[in-house]
């Protein structure tokens, strides 16, 4: 890959802006090759994220000094600049949110700067959330990981280490015996296909939003409520998708608000005062970090590989 690089971009928000808060759930993993974090004041600091845009691959650099101060590189980089204000929370209209819980109350007036980003890419979100179905986080992280060095490509800019995500033309390549190597079993496999053969048609859920845009993801069979909303919750900052059905956010919701162990149905009950932004009504209880006792062993990871 080229060092393509372009001009870079000043931008002052116009509201409190926790970086590291807002970019975070980009995140898949401590070892993810497309997103880095590097402190300090030298060349590489700043928060590094890879795209597949509209305009092709691209690498975008973000520092928080007086203003926010960005930089990008590939083909795909003047997408990833125009994009900045909404990646970094812009886009996200918290006016109308009201408190119903202390504990929220109290995050939200701890963090004003905790916003939802918005990335304006569909597949980049979908890949890793597929993934991410049924199986341990460190078993999804290492999938993912292995996906990105084998099929995706080097990103454009000084460093060397980071990958772009596969394109859906890449996971269409992928043989049986790849995918068993990057630990994918076969439900999620033929999820992902089958979203890679419509990935061009997914990308207008951006433009949808809220559940129209949700609902167009669960048409590709193997994407449900589950997999919508943590695709929502990244590519357009939906407020209102809460990711049911997950392992662990009713527990951590029905610790920190109500002091007890708590499914589904009760979660939806209890957020249902915050509708349509229940998700940010989760991300502060998240952000809170309270966690929720232990009662027995951790879930162990699987590698399919050995199968």
């Amino acid at each position: 890959m080229t060092d393509l690089r372009v001009a870079g971009r000043t931008w002052a928000p116009p509201f409190p802006l926790d970086l590291g808060a807002v970019l975070g759930p980009l995140r898949r993993g401590p070892g993810d090759p497309s997103f880095r974090t590097a402190t300090g004041s030298g060349t590489g600091a700043g928060v590094w994220l890879t795209a597949n845009t509209p305009a092709g691959p691209g690498t975008l650099r973000v520092r928080r000094g007086d203003a926010v101060e960005a930089e990008g590189w590939g083909p795909g980089a003047d997408w990833l600049l125009d994009g900045l204000p909404a990646l970094l929370g812009a886009s996200d209209d918290d006016s109308a949110f009201e408190c119903h819980h202390p504990l929220v109350a109290e995050v939200r007036r701890r963090r004003p700067g905790l916003r939802l980003s918005a990335t304006g890419r569909v597949w980049d979100a979908l890949l890793p959330a597929v993934l991410e179905q049924k199986v341990t986080g460190t078993e999804a992280h290492r999938s993912y990981r292995e996906l990105c060095l084998r099929f995706g490509t080097a990103a454009p800019g000084p460093l060397p280490d980071l990958r772009v995500p596969p394109t859906p033309r890449a996971i269409l390549s992928i043989t049986d015996w790849e995918w068993h190597r990057a630990g994918v079993d076969g439900a999620r496999r033929r999820t992902l296909v089958a979203a890679a053969r419509v990935a061009h048609r997914l990308e207008d859920a951006c433009a949808l939003g809220g559940e129209a845009g949700r609902a167009l993801l669960r048409t590709v069979p193997g994407i449900g409520a589950w997999t919508a909303a943590e695709v929502a919750q990244r590519a357009w900052g939906d407020a209102d998708a809460v990711s049911f059905g997950d392992f662990h956010v009713a527990g951590l919701v029905g610790w920190a608000l109500l002091g007890r162990r708590i499914d589904d149905d009760a979660m939806a009950a209890e957020l249902a005062v915050y509708a349509p932004q229940r998700q940010r009504a989760v991300r502060y209880v998240l952000a809170a970090g309270l966690g929720k006792p232990r009662f027995g062993p951790r879930s162990s990871p699987r590698d399919h590989r050995a199968r």
